[in-house]
C-alpha cells in the first residue's frame, strides 16, 4: 500500500472494529426516529401529492445519517489521537497534508455511506420510496459526506478535548442538520424562515438526496449541486490549508 491507502485502511478499520458502536447505534437512532414521527404525522402531514409522510421521511433520515456520521469519524479520530499522544507517530511520517485529507475524509465517506445504506435497509419494512434518479441520490450522497468529512477535519484540528468536540457538534452541526428540513418541507415555513432556511447548506444536501428518490424537490437540484460543490470546494480548501500549515498538530 501507498501511505494515503494505509492510513485510510487504518481509519475504516478503526471505526468498523467497534461497529456496533459507530454503525449499529446510528441505525437504531434514525428507527426511532421513523417509528416516533412517522407513526405521530403520517395521514396528518402531506408534502407531496401521493406520497406518504413516513416515505417523504426516510431519505431525510438517511442523509442526515449519512451527514452526522461522517463529520464524527474524522472529527473523534483526530482529538482521539490529540489526546491519547499517538498523533506524533503520524507527524513522523512522510505523508503529505493532501495524503491526511485524502484518507481522513475518504474513510468518513465510507462511515457515512455505510450508516446511510444500514438506515435504509431497515428502515424499508416501514416505507419504500421510489427510486426516481439513483444518479442523484448517489452524488448527493457521496458530496455530502466529503463535505462533513472535511468539516469534521477542521473541528478536530481546531479542538483540544472532547468538550470542544462535543460543542461544535451540539451547537452547529446538529442544529444545521435539524433544521435543514428533514422533518418537513421548508415550504410550510413563513417566508422569513424559509429564508433563513436557504442560507443553510444543509439544506441542499438533503433536499438534492431527497430528489433523487421522488423527482420532486423545493428547489432545483442543479441549484443544490451548486451550493454543495462550492461549500465542498471551500471546505476542503480551509482543512488542506490547516493541515499544511500543522494548525495545531505542530507545536
Amino acid at each position: 500500500m501507498t501511505g494515503w491507502q494505509t492510513l485510510f485502511y487504518k481509519e475504516v478499520l478503526r471505526f468498523w472494529k467497534v461497529g456496533f458502536q459507530t454503525v449499529g447505534a446510528p441505525v437504531i437512532t434514525a428507527i426511532l426516529y421513523l417509528m416516533i414521527f412517522g407513526h405521530v404525522l403520517e395521514g396528518r402531514v402531506q408534502v407531496y401529492d401521493s406520497i406518504g409522510y413516513t416515505a417523504f421521511l426516510l431519505p431525510g433520515l438517511v442523509m442526515m445519517s449519512v451527514l452526522q456520521n461522517a463529520f464524527a469519524n474524522s472529527s473523534s479520530s483526530l482529538v482521539q489521537s490529540k489526546i491519547m499522544g499517538n498523533l506524533v507517530f503520524l507527524l513522523l511520517t512522510p505523508l503529505s497534508h493532501r495524503a491526511w485529507f485524502v484518507a481522513y475524509v475518504g474513510s468518513s465517506v465510507v462511515r457515512g455511506l455505510a450508516v446511510g445504506a444500514g438506515v435504509m435497509l431497515v428502515t424499508w419494512w416501514f416505507a419504500r420510496p421510489p427510486f426516481e434518479s439513483p444518479l442523484w441520490i448517489a452524488i448527493f450522497a457521496v458530496a455530502g459526506a466529503a463535505l462533513l468529512g472535511a468539516l469534521g477535519l477542521i473541528a478536530g484540528l481546531w479542538a483540544d478535548k472532547f468538550d470542544q468536540m462535543a460543542a461544535f457538534q451540539n451547537f452547529i452541526i446538529v442544529p444545521m442538520t435539524f433544521l435543514s428540513g428533514v422533518f418537513y418541507s421548508i415550504h410550510s415555513l413563513p417566508d422569513f424562515w424559509q429564508s433563513v432556511s436557504h442560507l443553510n447548506p444543509f439544506f441542499y444536501m438533503i433536499d438534492g438526496f431527497r430528489y433523487g428518490f421522488f423527482g420532486v424537490s423545493d428547489v432545483s437540484p442543479w441549484v443544490s449541486l451548486l451550493v454543495v460543490g462550492t461549500a465542498l470546494m471551500a471546505v476542503s480548501a480551509v482543512a488542506l490549508h490547516l493541515l499544511r500549515i500543522g494548525y495545531k498538530i505542530r507545536y
